[in-house]
C-alpha cells in the first residue's frame, strides 16, 4: 500500500514534466487583465440601432460628397435630399447627429484604453493563467517566445484578440509549444509592457499586439486525446495540401 501511495505521488509531481515544482501564483481569468478603472465609459453609439448607425455613416459619406465640387447639379441636389432626410428621421428619433460625430475621436480612445490597458494590480506579480499557447519567434537573445491568448482559433480563424486579451510569453528553453493553440496553464511574473510583433500564423501575417509579457516560471500542459487527435488531423491536412499543390491536386497512386 505504502509503495502504490509513493508511486502515485511520483508520478503526480513529473506529470508532463513541467508541473512540477509549480511556483504559487495569483490565479487570473482573462476578464482579470484589462484595467477596470477604463471598461465604464459613456458610448453614444452603444445605444444606436443598426440602421441608425448606418444612417450616421450615411450622413458622413452624404456630407462629404457634397464639401467636395464632384457631381452634377441634378447629383447634388439629390445627394442634398438624401442627406435631409436621413438627418430629420434621426433627429426624430432625438439623435443629434453633429453632437454624434463630434464624439468620434472621444470614443475612439475610450475604445482603445479599454482594449489596451492592462490591470495595474498585477504589474509585477505572479501569477497563473490557463489559454491557448501560439509558437512564435524567438527573441533577438535567443530565448523562445509564444503567445497565450483565451480562445483557440484566435489569430488564425479568427481575428486577434484586443491587446490586453493576449500575452507574450517569454519561455524558459525545457519547452515550448508543440503546435497551434496548444492548451496550457501557465505561471510567471507577468508585467504591463506593450508590444507589436508581426509573424506568420495559419492564415498569414498577423500583427500580434500584447499590452502583456510574461516571463515563465512553469507550464502545466492541459492536452486531451481530442486535442492530440485534431493536431494529427491538421498535420495530414497540410501534408495532403502540400502534395496537391505539387502534383496539380492529382493523387499519389495516379
Amino acid at each position: 500500500m505504502h509503495h502504490w501511495f509513493r508511486s502515485a505521488m511520483i508520478a503526480g509531481l513529473v506529470w508532463f514534466g513541467h508541473s512540477a515544482m509549480a511556483s504559487p501564483g495569483t490565479t487570473l481569468d482573462w476578464p482579470d487583465l484589462p484595467d477596470p478603472s477604463v471598461q465604464v465609459f459613456e458610448d453614444p453609439y452603444r445605444d444606436l440601432s443598426p440602421e441608425q448607425f448606418d444612417d450616421v455613416l450615411f450622413i458622413i459619406l452624404l456630407r462629404g460628397r457634397l464639401h467636395q465640387d464632384g457631381g452634377s447639379m441634378e447629383d447634388r441636389q439629390k445627394w442634398q435630399e438624401l442627406l435631409t432626410e436621413t438627418e430629420d428621421a434621426l433627429a426624430a428619433d432625438g439623435i443629434d447627429v453633429d453632437w454624434q460625430l463630434d464624439q468620434r475621436e472621444v470614443v475612439t480612445e475610450r475604445r482603445r484604453k479599454a482594449g489596451t490597458n492592462g490591470n495595474p494590480q498585477f504589474d509585477g506579480q505572479t501569477i497563473t493563467l490557463a489559454g491557448f499557447a501560439i509558437p512564435a519567434p524567438s527573441d533577438p537573445d535567443g530565448r523562445p517566445v509564444a503567445y497565450l491568448v483565451p480562445e483557440r482559433g484566435m489569430c488564425s480563424h479568427m481575428p486577434p484578440p484586443p491587446p490586453n486579451q493576449m500575452i507574450r510569453v517569454r519561455l524558459n528553453g525545457d519547452w515550448t509549444p508543440s503546435y497551434f493553440h496548444e492548451p496550457i496553464r501557465l505561471t510567471g511574473t507577468l508585467t504591463i509592457d506593450p508590444s507589436v510583433q508581426s509573424m506568420m500564423v495559419v492564415d498569414g501575417l498577423v500583427p500580434m499586439s500584447a499590452t502583456f509579457r510574461l516571463e515563465r516560471v512553469s507550464v502545466e500542459i492541459l492536452e486531451t486525446e481530442a486535442d492530440r487527435l485534431e493536431c494529427k488531423q491538421r498535420a495530414a491536412d497540410r501534408i495532403r495540401a502540400a502534395g496537391d499543390r505539387k502534383t496539380g491536386g492529382a493523387k499519389a497512386s495516379e
